[in-house]
C-alpha cells in the first residue's frame, strides 16, 4: 500500500464518523449532553481544529527537514527511505482526521438553536487530540533516527536481516549442495523454449516471486532462469527471463507478475543494497566537503560485520526446486567469484553476480 493512502484513510474516517455519529446522537441519544455552554465547547473546537492545522504544518516541516538532511549528510539513496516512514504518514492522518472532525462537531452544537452540546462527539474529540499529542510525541523521538550512529545501525540491520533470510550458514546441515546444482552449473538445464523481454520505462527489479515462478515452470515441466539479478535495472527490451524445456510456453504475464519492479531499489532480497549504501555514505564522509573519518571508521565497522556473515555464508544459493526436487528456478546471486563472458553459457549466464 502507497505510504500517501495512510491519511486518506484517517480523513475518509473521519468524514464518515462526522456525518453519521453527530445525526445519530441527535436522533437516538438527543437526552445525552455534556454540561458545558455552548460558547465554551465552541471555543474548544475551534482552538482544537486550528491548533490541529498548527501541527500538521510542524510536521510537513519536518519532513521536508528529514529529507535534506539524509540527502546532505548521508546518501541520496536514504531520501526516501526517510521521507516514507510510515509514522510520519499517520501523524499527518490523525492530525488531519482530528481537524476535519472538529469542524463538523462545531458544526452540530447549538443544533437549530437547542443550546445542546453533543457529549459522544465532543468526548470523541477529546480522544483523538490525545492521540494526535503521542504520535506528535512519538514522531520527535523518531528525530533520533536522523544521528549517523542509529543511520548505520539501521543500515546493518536491514543488511543483517536480508542476509540471514537469502543465504543459509556454511555450517548448516542443511546447506549441503542440492545434486540439481551440479545439472545447471554444468549448462544441462535444455534448450531454451522461451524468452521473456521487458517494454517499458527503466525499472529496478525489487523482488521475485520465488514461489510463484517454481509453480509455472512446475506446469510447463520446465525451468525458469533469471536473466537480471534483483537490484538490477531493466530498459527497453532487455530479457529478464529465459525458460528451458518447457513443453509448453509459460503465460507471460503471470511470469512478468512474479518480477516486482519498482523506480529504486529496495532491501527485499538484495543484499547488496545495504552495502552500497554504507559505502556511499563511508565515502561521503571521507570527502574534502565533509572530511569526517570517525562516520567512515563506524561505517568501516558495519561493512566488516556483514562481510563476516556473508563470509559465513552459502552464497551458491540461486536455485529452487518443487516439491518433487526437481529444479524448476535459477536466479542470480551475488558471490565472491565472477565468470567471465567467455566462459558463460546460455544456460548459465545468471548463476554470478558481484557485488557492487
Amino acid at each position: 500500500m502507497q505510504p500517501w493512502f495512510i491519511p486518506m484513510f484517517y480523513v475518509s474516517g473521519a468524514v464518515l464518523g462526522g456525518l453519521a455519529l453527530p445525526r445519530i446522537e441527535q436522533a437516538y441519544l438527543s437526552g445525552y449532553t455534556l454540561a458545558v455552554s455552548v460558547a465554551s465547547a465552541q471555543a474548544l473546537l475551534s482552538a482544537a481544529s486550528s491548533g490541529m492545522m498548527a501541527l500538521t504544518g510542524i510536521v510537513f516541516a519536518m519532513a521536508f527537514v528529514m529529507v535534506q538532511f539524509s540527502a546532505i549528510a548521508y546518501s541520496p539513496r536514504l531520501v526516501l527511505w526517510f521521507a516514507r516512514d510510515r509514522m510520519l504518514f499517520h501523524a499527518l492522518g490523525a492530525f488531519t482526521a482530528t481537524f476535519i472532525y472538529a469542524l463538523f462537531t462545531l458544526a452540530w452544537v447549538d443544533r437549530g438553536g437547542s443550546a445542546k452540546v453533543p457529549l459522544f462527539s465532543m468526548l470523541l474529540v477529546g480522544i483523538m487530540i490525545i492521540v494526535s499529542m503521542l504520535l506528535f510525541s512519538r514522531l520527535m523521538q523518531r528525530l533520533g533516527d536522523l544521528q549517523i550512529g542509529n543511520v548505520l545501525h539501521l543500515l546493518g540491520d536491514q543488511g543483517r536481516a536480508v542476509i540471514g533470510e537469502m543465504f543459509r550458514r556454511l555450517d548448516d546441515a542443511s546447506a549441503t549442495r542440492h545434486p540439481a546444482k551440479s545439472a545447471a552449473s554444468t549448462a544441462r538445464l535444455g534448450r531454451v523454449t522461451q524468452t521473456v523481454k521487458y517494454f517499458g520505462k527503466p525499472r529496478t527489479v525489487a523482488k521475485l516471486a520465488v514461489d510463484s515462478l517454481v509453480a509455472l515452470a512446475r506446469e510447463g515441466q520446465g525451468t525458469i532462469v533469471m536473466a537480471c539479478a534483483v537490484g538490477d535495472t531493466l530498459v527497453e527490451g532487455s530479457a529478464f527471463l529465459h525458460v528451458h524445456d518447457s513443453g509448453t510456453p509459460l503465460p507471460e504475464d503471470a511470469l512478468r507478475r512474479a518480477v516486482h519492479l519498482k523506480r529504486e531499489r529496495t532491501f527485499e532480497q538484495d543484499p547488496k543494497y545495504p552495502i552500497r549504501l554504507l559505502v556511499d555514505i563511508a565515502i561521503k564522509a571521507l570527502s574534502p566537503a565533509i572530511n569526517d573519518p570517525t562516520t567512515a571508521v563506524q561505517t568501516i565497522d558495519q561493512l566488516e560485520d556483514l562481510l563476516r556473515r556473508l563470509g559465513a555464508s552459502e552464497l551458491d544459493a540461486g536455485y529452487a526446486v518443487d516439491k518433487n526436487g526437481a529444479l524448476r528456478l535459477v536466479f542470480p546471486m551475488p558471490t565472491w567469484r565472477t565468470i567471465s563472458p567467455s566462459r558463460s553459457t546460455r544456460s548459465d549466464t545468471s548463476a554470478r553476480a558481484r557485488f557492487k
